[in-house]
């Protein structure tokens, strides 16, 4: 008798597990998805394209505060829990929700979801979203691009669009982020790897992506989304921890599982927040003692004058909503030049504010939201009305490029660099080791 299930997801995790374990398994029927995180995702369908042969009408989405109502409708035996950047605390609700309606919970990990490939992968995860994997992602595509070697850039997912239309996407020039549609969050993680001359793939069915990548590259990076586990089976895995948010690293799911399978943990924001980092390094050293450590910083660079203006900050939307981060490299910037930084939850528009209300602890940075084309312009809205002399861009993309913005714009990159340890040499190591699976 077949197992009815509901996955609960986030548009991303939820996809590839169905993916991988049941779009032709006969022995499950999924009923739906339901969907958290991310405005706007619910109230889609998973599509018949995507969805295979047993699911002819496609798969419905439906929001997750309806999951014990779900549950009872459709008789579900399991409910499979798939996103990521939540509290351990956070899961054990959803268990207690699932299993008083009835259901079983389940927490699929990596046998059932990590893809092997033939080439060699290198993995970047994190314990929380914005530690810093971004830098350090473009960091070893550095060191891989001056070996001379072909690499591919492979992102966790954010299909948000239609997703029919997302199965395999391919990014070389900065023109693709146009043709495929892509929203703020998306193209802040691919729009610094084209810049770099770094191709990259993303979208919804990671097994066609890998095969694709796999044609093109001698090496597959992966860049992991949240404190997600890869997709792909890593043969070196570096996980980002955040000396500034010290003890999540055993605290959020699936972030404590990176931890404990790390082969390299970057101990980053070190030197903002020494004592932390000693604390990151001694669980560590208890629970994944084989894991070699690297302790690095974030170093700023201010692309303007910023210093004693009156700024608007606006930063990384999941590392401050989501992460729980009150402020990122922005603030910090602005802080640093003796800006006067304005409280911008007074000028939101629309869902702008709505975020604002769902996550208080913001108070002096806006969150990069855009998840389509109706937020993006609530955004441009937001900073439009604000009283700001300057805006600052805390976020990877150069936000003034894609939004119709009244008023000077300053951007603050940021890289990642050692303390202690070296990243280049890590790499090297590896790409010693792994010479008889790369095409030379």
């Amino acid at each position: 008798m077949k197992r009815r299930v509901i996955i609960v997801g986030a548009a991303g995790r939820d996809f590839h597990n169905f993916n991988m374990f049941f779009r032709n398994n006969k022995n499950y029927e999924v009923v739906c998805f339901t969907a958290t995180q991310i405005p706007g995702i619910e109230g889609r369908k998973y599509p018949a394209k995507l969805a295979g042969k047993l699911y002819p009408k496609g798969i419905p989405i439906y929001s997750e505060e309806r999951l014990e109502e779900l549950i009872k409708k459709h008789s579900v035996d399991e409910v499979v829990f798939a996103y990521s950047d939540v509290s351990h605390e956070h899961v054990m609700h959803v268990v207690a929700r699932a299993q008083s309606a009835g259901a079983t919970f389940v927490l699929q990990g990596p046998k059932d979801t990590m893809l092997k490939s033939k080439k060699p992968v290198i993995a970047v995860c994190a314990v929380r979203t914005g530690a810093g994997k971004s830098p350090l992602t473009r960091k070893i595509a550095e060191v891989l691009r001056k070996k001379g070697k072909r690499f591919v850039v492979v992102r966790h997912p954010m299909p948000y669009g239609q997703l029919e239309k997302q199965e395999v996407e391919r990014f070389e020039r900065l023109d693709d982020l146009k043709k495929y549609k892509c929203t703020i969050e998306e193209m802040e993680e691919y729009e610094h790897h084209i810049r770099n001359g770094t191709v990259v793939y993303a979208g919804v069915d990671y097994e066609k992506i890998l095969r694709k990548a796999e044609e093109e590259a001698e090496i597959v990076l992966w860049d992991g989304g949240n404190n997600d586990i890869p997709f792909y089976k890593p043969d070196l895995l570096f996980v980002v921890a955040d000396s500034l948010r010290a003890g999540h690293e055993l605290a959020y799911h699936p972030g404590e599982t990176n931890f404990r399978m790390a082969d390299v943990i970057v101990v980053n924001k070190y030197s903002e927040n020494k004592e932390g980092g000693e604390a990151i390094i001694e669980n560590a050293k208890r629970i994944n003692p084989k894991a070699r450590i690297i302790k690095s910083d974030m170093v700023l660079t201010v692309e303007g004058d910023i210093h004693g203006k009156t700024v608007l900050v606006v930063e990384d939307g999941p590392t401050v909503t989501h992460g729980g981060m009150a402020y990122g490299a922005g603030y910090v910037a602005a802080k640093n030049a003796g800006a006067e930084i304005i409280d911008p939850r007074k000028f939101a528009a629309g869902s702008i504010k709505e975020t604002f209300e769902k996550y208080p602890h913001l108070k002096e940075v806006l969150p990069a939201m855009g998840y389509g084309k109706k937020q993006m312009k609530e955004l441009e809205e937001t900073i439009n009305k604000s009283n700001a002399e300057v805006i600052v861009i805390g976020t990877p993309i150069d936000l003034s490029r894609h939004l119709r913005v009244n008023k000077p714009c300053v951007r603050i990159a940021y890289s990642i660099k050692e303390i202690e340890g070296s990243i280049q040499k890590e790499v090297e190591g590896f790409l010693k080791k792994a010479t008889k699976r790369i095409n030379f």
